[in-house]
């Protein structure tokens, strides 16, 4: 029962600083990107976006060890082994200096390219190259340094690493803007970005120093011991096949943009993925504090316990399906028109796609915690085979059809592999249950969400069309939609699925508990004085 309650008191408060930290970006995020188009240009932007997905490729060489790492230490946490994390932990940081060493060169190398690869922009190479050795610097600071933060993912602590990543982002973003609105000079943007890099990576350090202080991690112990866990390997193979399928699936669009369209459309689309990615992290900043979570379940092994928290889960992923297509569709059109103004819009079609594409990610990806807290990776050829979907279907389709056929090729090869596949996968070789009942449920909240999403756009739009007129009138209207979508959203839910009311009791009783011992906290104290 105990373990219980501190694995809930863990995922509440990764949740509550993770949503702090959410809005205070979001609304930072919206600021900045005006100013940053405004003062630095759409090309400016979108360089620097393309290079950072540039980088992505060498970040291949990570081959999933962070992940595969985070899954040893799931156990060794459970039964408070300190020698044992001691040792995987210094595993790790052997294996990330030699992949930090192997980016480093690769980087020099692939910077040699960038002449061929950027050969018709209005930037000199000098701005293009130092753009380029400042991400990569700030990359190689994660292998090099920050590599023990790992541990505070896996045991539930990851409200840490949001608080002083976040508080570093904030006062980096908003010096950045400073220096664009006032100098409007690339260097200094940069600059700031690189000094901010290597300044939360000695803070956050001496943190994991204070809250571990039996943690002794030695890269030259990490060689020796590397031998004693032949897992770590045999995972992160694994997982690097199931990272390039992630990366051709998500880092790959940018330049796909950029050679069958143009350097401002990955702008203009890069507006509505930031507005996109926004809403997908508020979901996520309560969901990814409940991974660590799962793993420590599934260490339990409580089998009962672990299907009823994977329905739980399913039923908050379909929710906010739900929600983000509903509020995409409706709003974010008329967000980007008063935002940035009406030039910026890509089209409809441009929208609907995206709706989809955001919907089937975020109902699929309600796998995830669990394939990862069981470890099942071994399914590499399903990675593969998704990216050769993918890449199959956006080059026909950027090429015929621009923007919107790779869209589509990204919502066809994710809705093959992790919505029909994964699931099987899991329930077969994790769950060790029969697949049929998820397929009932998963059917039947699809049609809910069907209903939740279709009526209120109705009701909406004969009753209460949005005014896109300035950002009063959307809050206006976004206040009286989500009263209409609350309400019959909240009614079907409860109405007609069972996980979703165990859900809904689950936190109840977990915010009880946690008042009457507050409330004997403060009786104490009172009867003290």
């Amino acid at each position: 029962m105990a373990e219980r309650e501190s694995r809930i008191k863990k995922t509440l408060l990764n949740a509550r600083v993770n949503f702090i930290y959410y809005f205070i970006t979001l609304i930072l995020s919206f600021f900045s990107r005006k100013v940053f188009l405004d003062c630095l240009g759409a090309d400016f932007v979108g360089l620097t976006g393309t290079l950072q997905n540039l980088l992505g490729f060498l970040n291949l060489a990570e081959l999933g060890v962070g992940s595969a790492i985070g899954y040893l230490l799931y156990k060794p946490l459970y039964d408070h082994d300190q020698d044992k994390i001691n040792e995987i932990i210094s595993v790790m940081g052997y294996l990330y200096r030699i992949i930090g060493l192997v980016i480093l060169v690769a980087g020099c190398i692939l910077a040699c390219f960038l002449p061929l690869i950027y050969p018709n922009t209005d930037f000199g190479m000098g701005i293009i190259v130092f753009a380029y050795f400042t991400f990569l610097a700030s990359t190689l600071i994660g292998y090099f340094i920050n590599y023990r933060q790992n541990l505070l993912g896996a045991d539930q602590r990851n409200y840490v690493v949001t608080a002083y990543f976040q508080t570093a982002t904030v006062v980096k973003t908003i010096l950045q803007m400073v220096s664009a609105y006032y100098t409007g000079s690339y260097y200094l943007w940069m600059v700031i970005e690189l000094v901010f890099g290597i300044g939360y990576s000695f803070i956050l350090n001496w943190k994991i120093d204070q809250t571990y202080p039996w943690l002794k991690a030695e890269v030259k112990l990490g060689k020796k011991l590397f031998k004693k866990y032949p897992e770590v390997m045999q995972k992160t193979k694994q997982l690097f096949i199931h990272q390039i399928s992630g990366f051709v699936q998500f880092q790959t669009t940018p330049f796909l943009t950029y050679a069958f369209v143009s350097l401002k459309i990955v702008a203009y689309y890069g507006n509505y993925t930031l507005l996109v990615d926004k809403i997908i992290q508020l979901m996520n900043t309560f969901l990814s504090s409940i991974n660590a979570s799962v793993g420590n379940l599934i260490a339990e092994g409580n089998k009962q316990k672990i299907m009823d928290v994977f329905y739980e889960i399913c039923s908050l992923r379909y929710l906010y399906a739900s929600f983000i297509t509903f509020v995409i569709y409706l709003f974010l059109e008329p967000f980007i028109t008063v935002w940035l103004g009406g030039e910026y819009l890509l089209g409809h079609v441009v929208l609907v796609l995206l709706c989809l594409k955001m919907y089937v990610q975020v109902v699929a990806d309600k796998t995830y915690a669990f394939i990862y807290g069981y470890g099942l990776f071994a399914d590499v050829w399903a990675a593969i085979v998704q990216s050769a979907i993918f890449l199959v279907v956006a080059i026909l389709g950027g090429y015929y059809y621009g923007l919107s056929g790779i869209i589509v090729a990204s919502i066809i090869s994710y809705f093959v592999i992790q919505s029909l596949w994964k699931p099987y996968y899991l329930f077969k070789k994790g769950f060790l249950e029969s697949l049929l009942p998820y397929v009932t449920y998963s059917i039947g909240m699809n049609v809910i969400n069907i209903i939740t999403i279709l009526l209120p756009t109705y009701i909406m739009r004969q009753l209460f069309p949005i005014n896109n007129s300035s950002f009063s009138s959307i809050v206006v209207s976004f206040i009286f939609t989500m009263a209409v979508y609350l309400i019959i959203t909240i009614i079907l839910y409860l109405s007609l699925s069972k996980s979703s009311r165990r859900l809904l009791h689950r936190l109840a009783s977990s915010i009880s508990v946690r008042h009457k011992k507050n409330k004997n906290k403060n009786a104490k104290l009172n009867i003290n004085v």
